[in-house]
């Protein structure tokens, strides 16, 4: 699994690379694989969530057992079922692998970012398209650009947070 995992992201981290230079006056290169490889997957997410509202959920309710979701939010659930394990492994392995935090102590911090991000994802959703009448996929877009926002940085800073080298901690102890 490991060995597999790796030839993915030495497939995928050149790919970002290459494109990089032109952004170096402007972002890091942390900031850049972030930026590329969490963009990619907002896209996935973005044409999932369309195909799915469009095809699968055929714009109307879906009822699931117990529930019955309208269908702009059976397809971002739907969507994020997809977009989650794909960022997890973008965000661990291309983006914040200096991080030497074990990982199922990052899978849950970036399960609980990526819960708040649903439900923040999820009220705006609402909001837009039961009370301003906003057709869904644009709606989605709009809580996409919102939601980014707090993403970046909780993801850095909770998530993936790489500690500080022993010879750091001891200079900031003094």
């Amino acid at each position: 699994m490991r060995r597999h995992i790796h030839s993915a992201r030495d497939f995928v981290l050149p790919i970002i690379d290459f494109f990089y230079p032109p952004f170096r006056r402007f972002m890091n290169l942390q900031t850049f694989r972030y930026a590329a490889s969490g963009g990619g997957n907002t896209l996935l997410g973005l044409v999932l969530y369309y195909i799915s509202f469009k095809y699968i959920f055929a714009e109307k309710m879906f009822h699931f057992g117990f529930y019955a979701f309208k269908g702009h939010m059976a397809a971002l659930f739907f969507s994020f079922c997809i977009t989650f394990p794909v960022g997890f492994f973008m965000s661990k392995y291309v983006v914040f692998s200096d991080s030497n935090m074990k990982g199922r102590v990052q899978l849950f911090r970036y399960f609980l970012v990526c819960m708040f991000n649903l439900f923040i994802n999820y009220l705006l959703l609402k909001i837009l398209v039961e009370q301003f009448f906003v057709y869904p996929v644009f709606a989605q877009i709009i809580t996409i650009a919102i939601v980014i926002l707090f993403s970046y940085v909780a993801q850095r800073n909770f998530s993936f947070k790489a500690s500080l080298p022993d010879e750091y901690k001891d200079e900031i102890k003094d």
